[in-house]
């Protein structure tokens, strides 16, 4: 895919930043644009998190899809509050700044909101996951609840209440929405890129693996789902996001300082999500 004359200055400018302030090894490493996000160690914590070799049976899979599926909703929330920032969602319509940002935020949507399954059919990953958690034999109930209402016209804060909900996951949408609810684009792109599309990959990776050696007739939906986000984050998402983030924040070191500040927001409430859930799993 070809770049605008935008996304291939700053490119440049990126290139050039990072490999005079990088170690050669990492530049070989990572994206040009990670030497201009600042993580800390969140990132690295996340992906060391013990939860992965917690959820080492069915019963405690099932416990985690029941928790994580929030997650995978809001990510759908969050995705859309991107899909506003970068396109025209409105009528009557009119041409956003950033047509290659345009481009590539609709296929992202077209990606997570209707994907191709192997049977020829099309879903969205939540719908997706929800499907292989019944087949799984998890609880879907609050989250279909907490839809209904939705479509109901109940407010989100209020559908939230429902007590059904695991705590921790109420407070992990709380946390995103907080994020999409702050209108501010290079904060929720950021969010999305390094909370989510970045960082993906790495976690999913780990239960793949693990689902392998389970009844491909009850889990292989769910690792039909896992597998086809590491493909799509992995190979275009994450990079293609990474790209929109310096566009967005261009040479000014205030809006990369608030990116920076926003992914770090939305690892840490990741890992407060696995930290929780992780004592709950302890007791399976």
């Amino acid at each position: 895919m070809s770049g605008s004359d935008s996304i291939s200055m700053q490119a440049a400018i990126c290139e050039e930043a990072s490999t005079t302030a990088a170690p050669k090894e990492l530049v070989a490493q990572h994206d040009m644009t990670d030497y201009r996000i600042e993580l800390g160690d969140s990132r690295e914590r996340l992906v060391r998190h013990p939860i992965y070799k917690l959820v080492n049976s069915p019963e405690r899979m099932k416990a985690f899809m029941e928790a994580h599926i929030w997650a995978v909703w809001d990510f759908q929330s969050l995705l859309k509050a991107v899909q506003q920032q970068l396109s025209c969602v409105t009528v009557p319509w009119t041409p956003t700044p950033d047509a290659e940002a345009r481009r590539l935020i609709n296929e992202i949507v077209l990606d997570e909101e209707s994907d191709e399954l192997p049977n020829g059919s099309f879903a969205s990953h939540f719908e997706l996951y929800l499907r292989s958690m019944e087949v799984a034999g998890a609880a879907t109930g609050p989250m279909v609840g907490v839809i209904e209402q939705i479509k109901a016209g109940v407010d989100l804060s209020e559908a939230l209440l429902d007590p059904s909900i695991p705590t921790e996951s109420r407070e992990f949408v709380n946390r995103s929405f907080s994020i999409i609810n702050s209108g501010s684009s290079h904060r929720i792109v950021s969010a999305f890129t390094y909370g989510r599309e970045d960082v993906i990959p790495d976690m999913f990776r780990q239960f793949v693996v693990r689902l392998a050696t389970y009844n491909p007739e009850i889990w292989g939906q769910f690792r039909f789902y896992l597998e086809r986000h590491i493909e799509h984050d992995d190979e275009h998402h994450g990079p293609v996001c990474r790209r929109i983030v310096a566009t967005m924040c261009g040479n000014d070191p205030i809006k990369w300082a608030e990116a920076s500040e926003a992914a770090r927001l939305a690892l840490e409430a990741r890992i407060h999500l696995w930290d929780a859930l992780a004592t709950r799993l302890t007791a399976i």
